[in-house]
């Protein structure tokens, strides 16, 4: 430090450093090493006392929001806590399906585009679905690592995949046996635009 200016002394260095932090010139850097790293993944046979949290999925009917990042920077703050602590930490990523409210999204697209849901066959249909959540859902994970989310990304999972499915149905039936849940006749809600419950 130079006393009589206040400014930092010659070093004989030319380098000057940016008169501002850009995080967009590291954040990509910085991203694949922890990637590299592994630091993020659990390992089931690790004897450390073990802490987990599942983001609630995201529903793939559009890109995350405000109250998205809030959540995961909370999620994100406990995960990291514990890890530092030294349990053997997973934060589980995935997305929702959303069901009806993903259909009328894309019912929507078809009728800015001059279309409707009953111009394709069942297939054609499913497959017009697929594409909006392959599409969403990359939003969703590449807006999720540009937060800096220190997911497992490896153990990143659909509620459709067939081992959530299957789980899903293996908890209906169980409590179905042990006679918690029951089948009835009951009112539903009907939704008049789409024609479903």
């Amino acid at each position: 430090m130079n006393a009589m200016t206040g400014s930092p002394a010659s070093t004989g260095s030319t380098t000057e450093l940016p008169r501002s932090y850009t995080p967009s010139d590291h954040e990509a850097v910085i991203t694949r090493k922890w990637l590299d790293s592994g630091a993020f993944s659990a390992r089931a046979d690790d004897g450390r006392p073990a802490y987990s949290i599942m983001i609630p999925p995201p529903n793939v009917t559009a890109a995350l929001h405000l109250g998205h990042a809030l959540n995961n920077t909370l999620q994100d703050i406990l995960v990291r806590y514990h890890r530092m602590r030294g349990f053997n930490t997973l934060w589980m990523p995935g997305t929702d399906h959303a069901g009806i409210a993903t259909q009328a999204v894309v019912e929507k697209r078809l009728i800015a585009n001059g279309s409707k849901r009953t111009d394709y066959s069942r297939d054609e249909f499913i497959s017009l679905v697929q594409e909006w959540k392959d599409e969403y859902e990359a939003t969703i994970i590449d807006q999720l690592h540009a937060m800096g989310a220190s997911c497992d990304w490896n153990r990143t999972r659909f509620t459709m995949d067939p081992v959530c499915a299957t789980a899903v149905r293996e908890a209906f039936f169980r409590l179905f046996s042990d006679r918690l849940i029951y089948r009835g006749t009951r009112l539903v809600n009907w939704d008049p635009a789409t024609q479903t419950a």
